[in-house]
């Protein structure tokens, strides 16, 4: 009872995606004010919306206020403060989740560890500082604090971490029961479930992780003496990776110092995360599924940046410029995570379900790249600004 799936939304976002996430009766996940809007606009149920992230604005606490958001995740003292101010002043009471870091590494890279202590998200467990809170705000009369959130990080495939994670929370939640008589209602055990980019292996299910977490917390609070809290999951990357594949044009083919690149109309604008992160991808030509690999291809990004390459070492049929190229498993962290760096416009969005296809984000033109650029008068003058 009490339990919930929500959809990270910051995995990929669009107003049809709420639609869609709607549809399935899940809740979703935002971080950001932006991410807010869209779920209003597309007429999201706000009663199923958790507000996350840190540094989170007054703008954007009074917003989610005033829409009626479900639960707000604090990330510390302050800001819970300043929660608690908003809901007094936009007469809206809160339900609140406290994001804590139980001090978990896991097997993912640093960029998207999440949990582990010296983190800058969420309340350490270590020190007085989180039961004070408790103490503080249990009583509120603008805020109702509900339980606990923690997230140990990003692409983690195998369930030790997040069981470790819970176990210690459980313990958390004993020992501020004792101290202070507050029984958490909800535990949110965040997400980070792993996802295979290359579609040839397998993915962990995703019960391999939510059958051992439910396991050690049902046994965790029985042996504390504890109810059982609502449990809550927030998987993204799961549910969106494999749905998303994007297409690529050749545009150039070249061989240099013993390796073929294949230079597409995209890249790091439109997928940071082999940049950032250093993500292997795995491509198929679709004009040519029936041709042998014979070539070891680079696909290189369009951006004016070394760096910039899609991937390496792709076994390939020969290719011309003109191929469609097809990159698997890019339903997350790309359109998201997309900019116009050396104003490149972003591509379109593409939602295919069963036998249509219809464009649930407008391609950007060369127009979108300097819509809100300003000229100031003084520098429309020929050499006014020296």
């Amino acid at each position: 009872p009490g339990s919930l799936v929500v959809y990270a939304g910051k995995a990929f976002l669009s107003t049809a995606m709420c639609k869609i996430i709607e549809s399935e009766g899940l809740g979703l996940d935002v971080v950001s004010g932006g991410e807010l809007h869209t779920a209003l606009t597309a007429n999201f149920p706000m009663d199923r919306v958790f507000f996350h992230g840190n540094s989170k604005t007054d703008e954007e606490l009074r917003y989610a206020a005033e829409a009626g958001v479900g639960h707000i995740v604090a990330d510390g003292p302050s800001e819970l403060e300043r929660i608690e101010k908003t809901a007094g002043q936009t007469g809206k009471k809160m339900n609140v989740l406290l994001r804590v870091t139980p001090g978990v590494d896991a097997d993912t890279h640093r960029y998207i560890l999440t949990g582990h202590a010296g983190s800058k998200f969420g309340f350490p467990l270590s020190g007085e500082v989180l039961a004070e809170t408790v103490k503080k705000y249990m009583s509120s009369e603008f805020i109702t604090l509900k339980g606990f959130h923690f997230h140990i990080g990003s692409q983690i495939f195998e369930n030790r971490s997040h069981v470790m994670a819970v176990e210690i929370l459980v313990k958390a939640m004993a020992d501020l029961y004792s101290s202070t008589g507050f029984a958490a209602e909800e535990l949110n055990m965040g997400g980070g479930f792993g996802v295979e980019f290359d579609p040839r292996q397998n993915s962990p299910a995703l019960d391999s992780f939510t059958d051992a977490m439910m396991e050690a917390l049902a046994s965790g609070c029985k042996k504390e003496g504890l109810p059982i809290p609502g449990a809550i999951i927030e998987p993204g990357r799961w549910i969106v990776s494999e749905a998303g594949i994007t297409l690529y044009t050749v545009q150039e083919v070249k061989h240099t110092d013993g390796i073929t690149y294949a230079a597409v109309d995209g890249g790091m604008t439109d997928n940071p995360r082999p940049a950032l992160y250093g993500a292997k991808y795995h491509a198929v030509v679709p004009g040519k599924m029936d041709m042998d690999l014979s070539e070891t291809v680079t696909v290189a990004g369009k951006c004016c940046e070394s760096g910039d390459i899609v991937i390496e070492g792709l076994k390939s049929p020969p290719l011309v410029r003109g191929d469609l190229l097809a990159v698997l498993n890019t339903g997350a962290y790309t359109f998201s995570m997309a900019s116009s760096y050396n104003r490149l416009p972003r591509p379109a969005a593409v939602l295919v379900s069963s036998g249509r296809a219809d464009i649930i984000a407008k391609r950007q033109t060369w127009d979108d790249m300097v819509r809100w650029d300003i000229i100031p008068e003084h520098l429309k003058q020929k050499n006014s600004w020296r």
